[in-house]
């Protein structure tokens, strides 16, 4: 697998595909840092409902308060702080409750909504009356402030977003039903494969299907959209198809990356693969199609959202009597996917050994960077690698960057962060190619640095080598 080294213009382009990302990477924001909490609330529904493991009706009583009351404020408070950071959060917390008092669904998209928006009021309130509270007063304006605007939203909330929320949440339920009961279930994944491969799979997973599988987990105590997007089997099929079929880097480093995706549950791992092969979305959406039929036809489902989708997540998160319908769908998919990918490969007389390239690719850039007036000849104090989330591939990202700097003598701040929170005195980015465009919209003064496998460390040494000549 090359590594492109590929330092973007500094104006960042608005593509319509960069937009949907940032929107669906803000949707997932407010679910993600949340994960443990809807874990939490799976682990003891799992056990202790009467359908569960260990049925106890005294420990039971956790389970309403918490899909009810906690989660939707965490997602409301989260929603707020993206806006408004702390500030935000509280004020999107108090307009949450508004929303959940008196619904009979869990009200995970309300605190979408009401977060989010209760960050923009009090932010914006705060830059109207900016320098124009008297001195000795600014602690009692914002108190007041977020206090007041806190509870206007909070009843708008109650008498009029809440039956709009609970209405469109019921219609999509049952649309979801409808569409499970007519066997059509499976065909989401010719729309779920390739938008994880455009780095959607965080907003997929935690925007749209996380929201709709707890409401189905509160209802009959599992769910199979928590399947749908977190199944490793797909990506396994492609990774071992180019272990056995693949040439050069791209051989070698396929064992790597099963282990990273399979076991660790970073998805992101084999994107690159079938970026660099298209044609192999066929084998991706084969794979998942086949899958979901699978789950469909053996009544599979979780407890809740697996995060990140690693085969671990997904049997902790089976519920009693659920483990075998869950394990062969991973495994149907995986399997079809291998024999797609496999056919693809064997017929491809264009797989060469990508390790000469990518010298000429990074050369290249360099060049390219050098005419468009980049500031390459500039020691960077602060390197940021980016992904969606800000968790997976880019911690793991920048524990390789960071070390082969130092390796290389060079002292330089190296982060992780998602790519909608990179600060912004960062000097250089480093992120994947289908995150360029966005991250290159939040630092639009900061080197871009792409890569296509955020494992070869060729792109990272040869930076480094860069940086000291």
């Amino acid at each position: 697998m090359s590594a492109n080294l590929n330092p973007l213009p500094l104006a960042g382009g608005g593509t319509t595909k960069a937009k949907i990302q940032k929107f669906g990477g803000f949707m997932a924001g407010m679910v993600i840092p949340n994960i443990g909490a809807i874990l939490a609330w799976g682990l003891i529904t799992m056990f202790v409902i009467p359908t569960g493991w260990k049925p106890n009706a005294y420990l039971a009583k956790l389970v309403g308060p918490m899909i009810t009351y906690l989660i939707p404020l965490l997602i409301g408070y989260a929603g707020g702080s993206l806006v408004y950071k702390q500030r935000g959060g509280v004020v999107g917390a108090i307009a949450t409750a508004g929303v959940i008092v008196g619904a009979s669904i869990p009200m995970m998209l309300g605190g979408m909504i009401m977060g989010p928006l209760g960050g923009w009021v009090i932010k914006k309130f705060d830059q109207l009356t900016e320098d124009k509270v008297p001195t000795g007063f600014e602690m009692l304006v914002s108190n007041f402030s977020s206090g007041i605007l806190g509870a206007l939203l909070a009843i708008l909330a109650y008498t009029v977003i809440e039956p709009v929320v609970q209405g469109f949440s019921n219609m999509l339920g049952s649309l979801a039903v409808s569409v499970t009961n007519a066997g059509l279930l499976p065909l989401i994944a010719i729309f779920i494969e390739p938008g994880k491969i455009l780095f959607l799979n965080n907003a997929i997973n935690h925007g749209v299907l996380t929201p709709l599988g707890i409401q189905q987990v509160a209802e009959t105590g599992k769910s199979i959209f928590f399947l749908l997007e977190s199944n490793p089997g797909p990506g396994l099929g492609i990774l071992l198809a180019f272990w056995v079929y693949g040439k050069g880097m791209v051989k070698q480093s396929a064992p790597g990356a099963i282990i990273i995706q399979f076991l660790g549950g970073i998805h992101e791992v084999y994107f690159p693969y079938i970026l660099m092969k298209p044609s192999l979305l066929l084998a991706v959406i084969g794979g998942g199609i086949t899958a979901d039929f699978t789950f469909v036809l053996t009544k599979a489902g979780l407890v809740a959202s697996p995060s990140p989708g690693s085969i671990f997540a997904e049997m902790a998160m089976a519920p009693k009597g659920g483990f075998l319908s869950v394990m062969l769908g991973i495994l149907v998919g995986a399997v079809v996917s291998f024999l797609i990918a496999s056919v693809i490969l064997k017929r491809d007389k264009t797989i060469v050994d990508t390790e000469d390239l990518a010298g000429a690719q990074q050369k290249i850039s360099q060049m390219k960077a050098e005419s468009k007036g980049q500031k390459s000849n500039q020691m960077p104090k602060l390197i940021i690698f980016a992904c969606e989330a800000g968790m997976g591939s880019s911690a793991m990202g920048e524990s390789i960057l960071k070390k082969i700097l130092k390796d290389a003598g060079l002292n330089i701040e190296v982060r992780h962060s998602a790519v909608n929170e990179i600060p912004t005195n960062v000097d250089v980015v480093f992120t994947q190619e289908g995150l360029a465009g966005r991250a290159a919209q939040v630092v639009p003064k900061a080197e871009i640095v792409t890569i296509k496998n955020f494992l070869d460390k060729s792109t990272y040494e040869a930076y480094a080598n860069s940086l000291k000549k």
